[in-house]
């Protein structure tokens, strides 16, 4: 899988084989971030990449200047890989976090200004993430949680839905909530 945009546009990044975690392909992320690139500055972002995986969606984040960004994944294997690859790639910005999602969640007192989760596509209880990361209020009014999943899961009468964008067999679910 390669980087799309940004400094470190061109550059690869190669999970061993046997890598127990499904990338983001580079079609769907490439169409994610064009999304993105109309509705956002990168610079100052602080970005939450939920469920980290290989770390794609992250390193794109950060490639393209966003100030902050974490990846929490609870795989030891993958945790240490993307670990690795923000060290090689030279991305200071970028900080792994070795937890549960949801355990993280119920203690994370930050805000950001996209949260981004990318679940295994048969996690059951999937559909109940958007409601999980509203709750955990870690979203700055208006700004974007995006959901990654298959197209078994239609998400469009949340309340904070706002749009779904598809790209082969991958759907990007936008919400957000503005201030009560």
């Amino acid at each position: 899988m390669r980087i799309i945009g940004g400094k470190l546009r061109g550059k690869t990044v190669n999970p061993p084989a046997g890598y127990k975690a499904r990338p983001t392909t580079d079609f769907a992320r490439e169409g994610l971030f064009n999304v993105l690139d109309n509705e956002y500055e990168f610079e100052d972002l602080k970005v939450l990449d939920l469920f980290g995986g290989t770390g794609a969606v992250a390193f794109e984040f950060a490639s393209r200047g966003a100030a902050r960004v974490w990846s929490v994944e609870m795989a030891r294997e993958n945790a240490s890989f993307i670990k690795t690859e923000a060290k090689r790639l030279g991305l200071d910005n970028v900080t792994m976090v070795r937890d549960n999602v949801f355990d993280f969640l119920n203690v994370c007192h930050e805000k950001f200004d996209i949260v981004f989760a990318d679940p295994p596509y048969a996690l059951e209880g999937l559909e109940t993430i958007p409601d999980k990361v509203f709750s955990a209020d870690i979203l700055h009014p208006g700004c974007y949680f995006i959901l990654e999943h298959g197209g078994e899961h239609s998400f469009v009468d949340h309340p904070y839905f706002r749009k779904e964008k598809r790209y082969g067999r991958v759907h990007f679910s936008f919400f957000s909530k503005d201030e009560d």
